[in-house]
């Protein structure tokens, strides 16, 4: 039996949750050390923490400002018909199954893989092939131990999403108690370890090179990674008791709290292991930054406990992403642009095969590149669709002066035109130093433009209404 209305039954602890999980995963652990090799400052690694946080803030904002007045289930793909029009916003939508969301779940996994293979050594697989490659970019069968373990965990993560909202929701709130345990035993202990100097958290290079404007955006492009997620929650508006108000909230509170966590847990890291310790680790390739300042106070046991935590925050924050990011293409399939099957429900309100259609692709990208790689691709095309929903701040208060307003923006205009100036110049930095993640992230989110004229010729023309 399949039904065709979801259910509201998420109340504003469990958007709270929902936002949290969407975000807090890989990077709290492993981003670190890349910031580090670009600044080469422990101060500025931090400066560059709390300039990707205010921006998340500052965005997050803007984006509670529109969700409070157009709150439905398909976040910015709902928001995007009605500040500019069904192409734009099926651009988005296709840019969350083709980049955004699906390489985020990818990553996830990947690294969740990592580190169980840091564990329990999982078996080598057709090493044999590790060298072929697709045009000297993608190598499919290196590491294949790793990448078919991530595949495995996405379908497990898969289908226990299919078991209803409340039981997705309910997995990531205990998750996250575990991985908070878990942040915090290292925030506590690391900074207290004999070896641990405060004093070596210095704004001046170790290499004495200047700090660039090019190089903070550069590490950020990092640090934006782990704050990626947050507007997850708007996908899900549609389950969410009286969402205008507690989506809002929800992002409020949820940013708010991981800024916090982020700061703390990345000055214990910088208390523990110098730039030049952190750029090594990094150029290993192999190596995370947190187990290694673990390891550096609680030596191999300390490494095990922090492989293992990362283990639960990673599945906890893939499980997350699973669970959100399958309703835009939920309501695109319902107004016929995307597969027609993806608007199916089944008896628990679930769309089931918009998580299959998702798990198959996230799972094709598992094989294509790294974890670098696919982060990097990620931030560049999201923060295109950030500065779209911020410029929408201007959009609605222009054309929808009188509308209900659960929340307004803090420090508007300034605070909007901030995010809009910052999304132009990091999508143009990342053009400029990662030109390969960014030539790939366009031309997958380009794949829309003949897709969208495919969809539209297969389904009834619809009237579009002004809001």
């Amino acid at each position: 039996m399949s039904t065709s209305t979801l259910s509201r039954s998420l109340g504003l602890k469990l958007v709270v949750v929902v936002v949290i999980g969407n975000i807090i995963g890989s990077g709290v652990y492993k981003k670190v050390a890349p910031m580090a090799t670009e600044l080469h400052s422990s101060g500025w690694v931090l400066i560059a923490w709390v300039l990707a946080g205010l921006i998340s803030l500052f965005g997050a904002l803007c984006n509670a400002e529109v969700a409070g007045i157009l709150a439905d289930t398909g976040g910015e793909y709902v928001y995007y018909k009605k500040i500019y029009n069904r192409f734009f916003a099926f651009m988005f939508g296709w840019s969350l199954f083709t980049v955004i969301q699906t390489a985020a779940i990818s990553a996830l996994a990947y690294l969740f893989a990592q580190s169980l293979n840091s564990i329990v050594h999982l078996p080598p697989l057709l090493s044999s092939l590790a060298t072929i490659n697709i045009g000297g970019q993608f190598y499919p069968f290196a590491d294949l131990n790793v990448k078919l373990t991530a595949i495995v965990l996405i379908i497990i993560l898969t289908w226990i999403n299919t078991k209803g909202i409340k039981t997705g929701a309910g997995v990531s709130m205990a998750i996250l108690l575990l991985v908070f345990a878990g942040i915090f035993t290292i925030i506590i202990f690391g900074s207290t370890a004999g070896h641990a100097n405060f004093n070596n958290i210095q704004l001046q290079p170790t290499n004495h090179v200047p700090i660039t404007i090019s190089a903070v955006f550069t590490a950020m492009l990092a640090a934006f990674w782990a704050y990626q997620g947050w507007a997850a929650v708007g996908y899900v508006g549609g389950e969410i008791k009286d969402a205008k108000k507690n989506i809002p909230r929800g992002i409020a509170i949820g940013i708010i709290t991981v800024i916090a966590v982020y700061l703390l847990v990345n000055t214990t890291y910088l208390s523990l292991l110098s730039t030049q310790q952190l750029d090594e680790i990094y150029k290993a390739g192999n190596k995370i930054a947190a187990v290694e300042a673990v390891r550096s106070f609680w030596g191999e046991n300390g490494a095990l406990f922090i492989s293992l935590l990362i283990l639960v925050t990673t599945l906890g924050c893939c499980n997350a992403t699973v669970f959100s990011s399958s309703r835009p293409y939920y309501a695109m399939a319902k107004e016929g642009l995307f597969f027609k099957n993806v608007a199916k429900l089944n008896d628990k309100h679930v769309p089931v095969n918009s998580l299959l259609y998702q798990c198959v692709w996230a799972c094709l990208l598992v094989l294509s590149g790294t974890f670098d790689q696919l982060t990097d691709m990620i931030i560049f095309a999201v923060f295109i669709y950030y500065g779209a929903t911020t410029l929408g701040v201007f959009i609605l208060r222009k054309r929808m002066p009188d509308a209900p307003r659960p929340y307004k923006v803090w420090g508007y205009p300034v605070v909007p035109a901030i995010v809009i100036i910052f999304c132009a110049c990091l999508v143009y930095n990342t053009i400029y130093s990662r030109p390969r993640e960014a030539a790939i992230g366009v031309v997958l989110m380009l794949t829309g433009m003949p897709m969208y004229w495919w969809f539209k010729k297969k389904s009834p023309p619809q009237i579009e209404t002004a809001p």
